[in-house]
């Protein structure tokens, strides 16, 4: 059975906030029912993304070291389902399909990431380089230039090499900072002649709060208060290190452009009277943005994060902050180091003030911020928990940016939106309706006078979800990780994607209508088709099961999973068949 899950249009209260007078930017104003026809700047560039971790598979294979994922995810409880990426996406043995999946939706860029480990699998440089690995990345480069596709490379996106956390703690250890810096230089060495756009870290904040405040992702650590602090502070340090590397090494001869990810989800206040929601809303957007934004751009840390973590240790009895300090040299050495920002945005949140008092046991980055989160029922969710559609905040996320930081060049790095689906569904109109609606706020800021370049679509294919495993899907392209092969059927929103790029952006209200019912007129077709591979692949469980009724279930469970709506009548089935079968004999 079909899910339909089309995304009904948003009503949100008008509130204000008023973080900066921007002149070409009303904040009083949220129009967010307006839609503008146009088209983006010439040149503007329309890509799609993923990860190594979250993609390739193989962790195991061809020389490549452990990460701190592969370790994470092997331990029970830790992933929903108890899922891993051992082998996720395959993508490692398919660099030509997946190339030609982007050269199908016209794309001009595509993001991946290089996994560490792959190539160094211990981290430590001098330990050993695996040829294999540069290889693979090799070829994978190679590829995407042959079918006029740039590579824009993160160097780091979450899977840090075991060794390393096992020798050093990971990332609460400053020794960090020189070993990935010895891998982006081994990266720039190798692949730099034909890379020109890097990315150090991929939003830093999950690494250092998911990671090492809360544990609910890699390493798994629980330092509270302390942990994500200190992890924050050797990343920015990191990067700003790896970028003066390629600043006095490699742009001369390379000529290429070295920034970072961020994630940003926006703020707005709930109550527009009140003057303390007003200033929680900035103070959630410094906390999440401008906790790496604002060192790389003007040398230190927000004023109000100082301000905040400062008195709370205070009334603590400690000594010093919880927020580390930079020394002058270091604000010196890490201001200026984003040659372009990296946006990763999703959704927003309502935001409301709230005091939270300070204790020894309860201290975290969470409650050093006093304030509280909201969201608005009406706001379409289509089962992620912490992702609702709400576009105008994108439109606002892009104009702060460009006030805050001298109007810097960006490139939107991650932006989608996931299901929760048991059964298969490839007509996502949900999806196509937030592309529309959230690639038309970036527009919107491009006329407001933000300087977006380009345009990342997240995800290029379904993948796995870090702890949700593989229950959430961002892909446009549907991978069925059932099948050993991990087939790929393209959703209703490449046909949509792949026009607005086509157009590079939105001609008419016809035209961008008539894409919507041609995307859901394929994407039937492409349902038929899965479906027929689906009877086709539980036709051949069932018979294994009727040949040897004990181990050929329990293939069965691995490969079908666990029972679902979709797949229950099959089982159900099977067993039938299984005691006529046996009553028979």
């Amino acid at each position: 059975m079909q899910l339909r899950c089309a995304l009904s249009v948003c009503h949100v209260l008008m509130l204000v906030l008023c973080l900066s007078t921007a002149e070409d930017f009303d904040w009083t104003k949220n129009n967010y029912g307006s839609f503008y026809y146009g088209t983006f700047p010439t040149g503007f560039s329309w890509g799609a993304g993923g990860s190594a971790y979250q993609t390739e598979g193989a962790w195991d294979k061809d020389g490549k070291g452990l990460s701190i994922w592969d370790v994470f995810s092997h331990k029970k409880g830790k992933i929903q389902l108890n899922d891993t990426g051992d082998s996720s996406c395959e993508s490692y043995y398919k660099i030509k399909d997946d190339v030609s999946l982007m050269k199908e939706l016209r794309l001009n860029h595509y993001r991946f990431s290089i996994s560490w480990p792959r190539i160094i699998p211990t981290g430590i440089k001098s330990d050993h380089v695996n040829e294999k690995g540069i290889q693979y990345y090799d070829e994978l480069i190679d590829h995407l230039l042959e079918n006029n596709i740039t590579p824009i490379v993160t160097l780091y996106h979450w899977d840090l090499p075991q060794v390393l956390q096992e020798k050093y703690s990971g990332w609460q250890n400053i020794s960090m900072i020189n070993h990935f810096n010895d891998y982006a230089n081994l990266c720039f060495e190798k692949f730099g002649d034909r890379v020109k756009h890097w990315i150090t870290f991929n939003n830093p904040w999950s690494v250092a709060v998911e990671g090492y405040e809360t544990g609910e992702h890699a390493p798994g650590l629980k330092l509270r208060g302390t942990g994500a602090y200190r992890a924050a502070h050797h990343i920015i340090k990191a990067h700003a290190k790896v970028w003066h590397t390629y600043d006095t090494q490699w742009r001369a001869k390379q000529k290429g452009l070295v920034g970072v990810s961020l994630a940003g989800d926006w703020g707005e206040p709930v109550d527009i009277s009140n003057q303390k929601d007003i200033e929680a809303a900035e103070r959630y957007v410094q906390f999440y943005l401008g906790w790496f934004a604002t060192p790389m751009f003007h040398g230190d840390y927000p004023q109000v994060m100082k301000d905040f973590v400062g008195r709370k240790s205070a009334q603590q009895g400690l000594g010093t902050s919880r927020l580390p300090s930079f020394s002058p040299q270091e604000k010196s050495y890490i201001k200026g180091t984003c040659d372009f920002l990296g946006i990763g945005h999703f959704t927003t949140r309502y935001i409301t003030n709230r005091n939270d008092p300070p204790g020894r046991s309860s201290s975290s980055y969470f409650t050093d911020r006093d304030l509280a989160e909201l969201v608005d029922p009406r706001w379409p969710d289509p089962g992620s928990e912490w992702l609702y559609s709400v576009p105008w905040g994108f439109r606002r996320l892009l104009n702060f940016v460009k006030t805050q930081y001298g109007n810097p060049m960006i490139y939107v790095t991650e932006n989608g939106v996931s299901e929760k689906m048991m059964c298969t569904e490839l007509c996502d109109e949900w999806r196509i309706q937030y592309y529309k609606e959230y690639i038309n706020e970036m527009l919107k800021a491009i006329r407001d006078g933000v300087n977006v370049k380009g345009y990342t679509a997240w995800s290029l294919l379904d993948k796995f979800e870090w702890d949700e495993g593989f229950s959430e899907r961002f892909g446009l392209y549907y991978v069925d990780f059932r099948n050993k092969n991990k087939p790929r059927y393209p959703k209703a929103s490449v046909q949509f994607y792949k026009r607005i790029i086509s157009s590079n952006g939105f001609p008419n209200q016809r035209e961008v209508e008539n894409w919507r019912r041609k995307a859901v007129e394929m994407c039937s077709s492409s349902n038929q088709l899965l479906a027929a591979e689906e009877q086709r692949s539980t036709a051949a469980n069932i018979l294994r099961l009727i040949h040897d009724p004990l181990t050929s279930h329990m293939e069965m469970v691995t490969e079908i999973v666990v029972p679902t709506v979709c797949t229950l009548s099959i089982l159900i089935s099977a067993v039938l068949l299984m005691f006529l079968l046996r009553r028979r004999n």
